[in-house]
This record gives structure tokens, C-alpha cells and sequence, in this order.
């Protein structure tokens, strides 16, 4: 099969053939329909975020089962599914406890060695050396995912989209519904409001959120995040957002401060929004060692909560984001702006790093196409 490999950081994707093996016990072998591109990748591709290589990145796909290893059930094949970047292994201490965002065979295995969880790739290259996977290596015209991160996708949801739930949507579900735990009334801010950002809009939203700010230095962002929910938007280029925020909310700040960046001058911003006794919730994923400085005093005199989010619990909150889509509570049409072809997936991620995607971007499949 064909994929796009990173063979060193800072390097093209480069197209190339590669030998896969068979779905092992407890594996679904999915032919790629579509792979979303985000912008953890794109940390990989210039040597921000630690990962091997040679290696195929992509880590939010959808498509069609091609083939059930041993043991799996409750999916057949040709089914139309949906993967999530987080494929846990459900048997290790954080899966068992119900964290699975944490699972740390997901972490050790498959974060740190590009290996699913028997300690192996399911890919080769051409002189048969092994080719390292990000979740399930998913630009390539086919994957093999542990069948706890795949979900069979309701009719009327099309592929092409769906490839953007299993991390951009899946991701703020996480932020939204189990980390800050946001209920009807609450006021929300979100700062920057990229692919995950603006999910978090709409994912407050349908959480019922009275008030949603979104924060960004782009216009066209910040429009495109009033069609998905948001009731205010700040460009913090020519203001300062705090004063902006506050002036919003009779001068308080906002109970909830999502940041969905990943970086000093964000995570900063995100702290200075929220009102005493606020959660501000940390999304955006950092280049390696990038350290955030704010003002500890007002932090432990206003109670002000800082917590992490990162992915959700795929086993219980795949099928709850499923449903929110099927409701229509949760719209892709509007996210996926825009489209690349699988022979182009280099030149997708050299337009995130150039800011010219307005919203969430897919490489998609030829077989989609066909």
C-alpha cells in the first residue's frame, strides 16, 4: 500500500510504498476513507514533539473495515467507522480504573516507539525496515488500529467529515464535558480557535454555555467561530483580551478559559480570562519544554484551577460524540474547510504551519474518490 512516510524531521512527507501486515488478535484493518491533519502532527514533522523515524503520521481517520483479527467482534466488514487517536489497551491501571486517557501501554508503546501493543509496527519499508506508526499511521491508504479505538459511524454522517472526529471533536469533548465539566449558564472563553479550538466553541455550546468568547489574532477564525457558536469574539492582535473578556462579563471573567494552542503567550492569556474560583483548562499541545509563567499570588488567592485535557475516554466518549453528531448538536460541514487529495498531504501540512487553514483540513483517500 501507498502512504506518506516522515523519514527525519523538518523533512517532506514523502510517498511511498509499504508492506502491511495482517490485523493482529484484537486489530481492525480499516481502509483510510480520509485522515484529518493536526497540527500535533505538524509538532512531529519539525522535530517539536519527540517521535521515530522513519514513521507514518495521521491520527484521526475514517473508512471502511477491510478485516477483523482474532477475537474482535461487534464490527464487520465493510462497515463505515471512525477511529479515535487514543486506542487504549484497556487492561493497563488507568484503562481498567476508566481513564483510558492516560493509558499507559498508549503511551510507552505507542507514543514514545510508534508500536502497537504487542511491541511491534504493522509496517515496512521497501528494504524492510520497520516504519514507526502515530496512533494508527493513518495516511496511508489503509490502517490497523486496536479495535478499542474504532466505532462504527451512524448512516448520514459522510467519511470524508467524520475522519475529524476522532481527535479534533473527540479532543474537546474531552476538555469540555469531562474536564471542566461545563453546565448550562456557564460563561466560556476560548482562546485560539484553530481545529480543536472551534470544537470546543461548539462543543460548549451544546453543553449549554450562556456566554462563549472566542479569542484569536484571525478574523476569519473568529467568524467561522460565531457560525459554530460562539456569542463574542476578541482578536487579541489590536486588544488587549482580558479587558476585552472582563468587559464582557460585567467585569468579572468568564467561569471557564479553554487555551487551544499550546503556547506561553496563550496559556497566560487563557489564566488572565477566567473569574475567581475559574477552571482554566489546557489543551493546546507545546513543543517539548515550553514553560508558561503567570502570576501564582492571584492563582492560589482566587482559587483558580489549572488543569490538563488531553484526548477523552474512547470506549465512553466515541458513542456519546457519535451521538451529539447524529443529533445534529455537533456539525461537521461548516469545520472541514478544507480539502486535500492523498497525493498532496504534504503541501496540507505546510499550509497549517502557514496559517492558510481556516478551519480543520482532511487528506482524503482515493478510494473515498472512486
Amino acid at each position: 500500500m501507498r502512504a506518506h512516510v516522515l523519514r527525519s524531521t523538518g523533512e517532506a512527507l514523502v510517498l511511498e510504498d509499504l508492506a502491511q501486515a495482517e490485523p493482529q488478535a484484537g486489530e481492525v484493518l480499516v481502509r483510510v476513507a480520509a485522515c484529518g491533519v493536526c497540527h500535533t502532527d505538524l509538532h512531529v514533522i519539525k522535530g517539536e514533539v519527540a517521535f521515530p523515524t522513519p514513521g507514518v503520521l495521521g491520527h484521526e481517520i475514517s473508512g471502511w473495515v477491510e478485516a477483523l483479527g482474532p477475537g474482535v467482534e461487534g464490527l464487520s466488514v465493510g462497515d463505515r467507522v471512525v477511529g479515535s487517536f487514543i486506542m487504549p489497551c484497556g487492561t493497563c491501571r488507568h484503562c481498567t480504573a476508566g481513564n483510558e486517557d492516560l493509558c499507559e501501554q498508549f503511551f510507552a508503546q505507542n507514543r514514545l516507539k510508534g508500536r502497537l501493543y504487542d511491541g511491534t509496527t504493522r509496517l515496512t519499508d521497501a528494504a524492510g525496515e520497520p516504519v514507526a506508526m502515530y496512533s494508527m499511521a493513518g495516511l496511508a491508504e489503509c490502517a490497523v488500529v486496536p479495535a478499542t479505538g474504532v466505532f462504527r459511524l451512524p448512516e448520514g454522517i459522510p467519511l470524508e467529515q467524520a475522519a475529524i472526529l476522532g481527535c479534533s471533536v473527540f479532543t474537546s469533548y474531552g476538555a469540555v464535558h469531562n474536564v471542566a465539566e461545563v453546565r448550562p449558564g456557564d460563561t466560556v472563553a476560548v482562546v485560539a480557535v484553530g481545529g480543536i479550538g472551534l470544537n470546543i466553541v461548539q462543543m460548549a455550546a451544546a453543553h449549554g454555555a450562556e456566554r462563549i468568547v472566542a479569542v484569536d489574532i484571525s478574523d476569519d477564525k473568529l467568524e467561522l467561530a460565531r457560525t459554530m457558536g460562539a456569542t463574542d469574539v476578541v482578536n487579541s492582535r489590536g486588544r488587549d483580551p482580558g479587558e476585552a473578556v472582563r468587559a464582557l462579563t460585567d467585569g468579572h471573567g468568564v467561569d471557564v478559559a479553554f487555551e487551544a494552542f499550546g503556547s506561553a503567550a496563550t496559556v497566560r492569556t487563557a489564566v488572565d480570562l477566567v473569574d475567581d474560583g475559574g477552571r482554566v483548562v489546557l489543551v493546546g499541545i507545546a513543543p517539548a519544554g515550553v514553560e508558561a509563567p503567570f502570576d501564582i499570588a492571584r492563582v492560589v488567592r482566587r482559587k483558580i484551577r489549572i488543569l490538563g485535557s488531553y484526548g477523552a475516554r474512547a470506549s465512553t466518549d466515541m458513542p456519546a460524540v457519535l451521538e451529539l453528531v447524529a443529533q445534529g448538536r455537533i456539525r461537521l460541514d461548516d469545520l472541514v474547510t478544507d480539502v486535500y487529495p492523498f497525493a498532496e498531504a504534504d503541501r496540507a501540512y505546510k499550509d497549517l504551519d502557514a496559517r492558510r487553514i481556516r478551519g480543520r483540513a482532511v487528506v482524503v483517500g482515493d478510494a473515498a474518490r472512486s
